[in-house]
């Protein structure tokens, strides 16, 4: 197929590479220093909708794929399914999941899917005095697209208040911050859950978990994610088959009650507590940098597969035997000095060579924030590379993740260090607990 990818972030990259190694023509709008090398890159605004659908319309494309949430949170499938351009990515309805945290959270409490006690606000004075009368720490979340960083944790009310305060009246978020939604804190672990689907069915991807602090340990601000390895241990057969009863099937009837047709990606994000799943968030697209490790491990043809959500005819069980769960992938995300603050751009970047264009010893260099300037692959951006390091163990993946990345250099690279440990402790316990299984005459 001739295939059209928007987007320019280390999830294109990924989603590209994967289309490519499946033997399809892939172009993408607008690319970078790394999806250039392996694919052709047109200048085109993923978010300047009539320009591309323009340009789709007289190139003639089998599909396009929408990378970023920002298009399809402002319609582009829609402008595209009313042409008859074949296009993955939800209408503007169902980007609502991802687009208004309002529309989402009470979507969840009519559908019955767990999710943390939440509140939401428009006026300022209504929101502060709520927060007088709550037990902290409390998250207070921007309702519109903040990039991955509009979910705060605040530990005390006057925190709580001056973050209020913030959002929606210096609004530091800018629109996103207009309207708050102000939740109860949920202990234990994160898992993302991944599902293609064509508003009926739906195709499950590897589970994976995402680091969304800036540093060790899970400290440090929330930022668009550090890294990630997939499949998740914590995600077991078990408590997969709980999410899709739970949350994936309620979610479609409820999307359907309300006239959504919804074909793209469902993206969970979940927090597994002693209580259960609960639905964190919800995404309209893939995950960033989930799709680094998610894809390497599919071993089912994306484009085809995508195709199949796009017109509705979505093969579950073909799907669910072709996910490459045998192997194990990590991706490590460097970052510019700085990031998610204010950063510098232009840094050289040094030992990235010609990975960025496909797969040596079972790594690959995904670029995220690069560019090329004066023939030299330069920073671009906060997230500038995903690492990702493939291996028949979760410690293998890692250690060619990290081997790879101590390779690679620019001005002010910052990185976490313990990316998948969680996973690499849990299965440790896991095969313990296995070996040495507790008898009942144990005392």
């Amino acid at each position: 197929m001739k295939i059209l990818v928007v987007g320019s972030g280390g999830r294109e990259h990924a989603i590209v590479w994967k289309l490519k190694r499946d033997g399809h023509e892939v172009v993408c709008a607008s690319g970078n220093a790394g999806i250039c090398r392996i694919a052709e890159c047109v200048a085109l605004n993923p978010e300047d909708i009539a320009t591309v659908k323009e340009y789709v319309r007289k190139t003639g494309f089998d599909l396009t794929i929408v990378g970023p949430e920002a298009p399809l949170v402002a319609g582009i499938a829609d402008e595209f399914r009313r042409l008859g351009l074949p296009i993955f990515g939800p209408g503007q309805k169902g980007a609502q999941l991802e687009g208004s945290k309002a529309f989402s959270k009470a979507l969840m409490q009519e559908a019955g899917i767990p999710t943390a006690r939440f509140e939401t606000f428009t006026d300022v004075g209504k929101a502060r005095a709520y927060l007088a009368g709550q037990q902290y720490p409390l998250v207070v979340k921007a309702s519109g697209l903040a990039l991955g960083k509009g979910a705060v944790i605040v530990r005390s009310r006057s925190e709580a208040e001056a973050l209020v305060e913030e959002m929606m009246v210096g609004r530091v978020m800018g629109e996103a911050g207009a309207i708050v939604v102000i939740e109860e804190f949920l202990s234990g672990e994160e898992a993302s859950i991944i599902g293609i689907t064509d508003g009926e069915r739906v195709a499950y991807l590897a589970p994976s978990q995402d680091h969304k602090a800036l540093l060790d340990g899970d400290q440090g601000p929330n930022t668009g994610g550090m890294g990630a390895y997939a499949p998740a241990p914590i995600v077991t057969p078990e408590l997969q088959a709980e999410v899709e009863r739970q949350v994936f099937v309620p979610l479609l009837e409820g999307l359907r009650r309300r006239g959504i047709e919804y074909r793209g990606v469902i993206y969970a994000g979940i927090m597994v507590t002693d209580k259960g799943p609960y639905v964190l968030e919800f995404n309209c697209r893939f995950g960033d940098p989930e799709t680094q490790v998610i894809l390497p491990l599919l071993s089912a043809d994306l484009g085809e597969l995508l195709l199949d959500a796009a017109t509705g005819r979505v093969q579950v069980k073909e799907q669910r035997a072709n996910r490459r769960e045998q192997r194990h992938a990590l991706c490590v995300v460097a970052a510019s000095a700085g990031y998610p603050g204010k950063y510098e751009k232009g840094k050289t970047i040094a030992g990235v060579g010609g990975q960025g264009s496909g797969i040596r010893g079972d790594v690959v260099v995904f670029h995220a924030g690069t560019k090329m300037q004066d023939g030299v692959v330069v920073t671009s951006g906060g997230r500038v590379l995903g690492v990702t390091g493939m291996g028949p163990t979760l410690p293998e993946a890692k250690k060619k993740a990290y081997d790879a990345l101590s390779k690679v250099h620019f001005e002010g690279m910052q990185y976490r260090r313990d990316i998948g440990d969680k996973g690499i402790r849990r299965s440790q316990s896991s095969k313990v607990k296995t070996q040495n299984p507790k008898s009942e005459h144990d005392g």
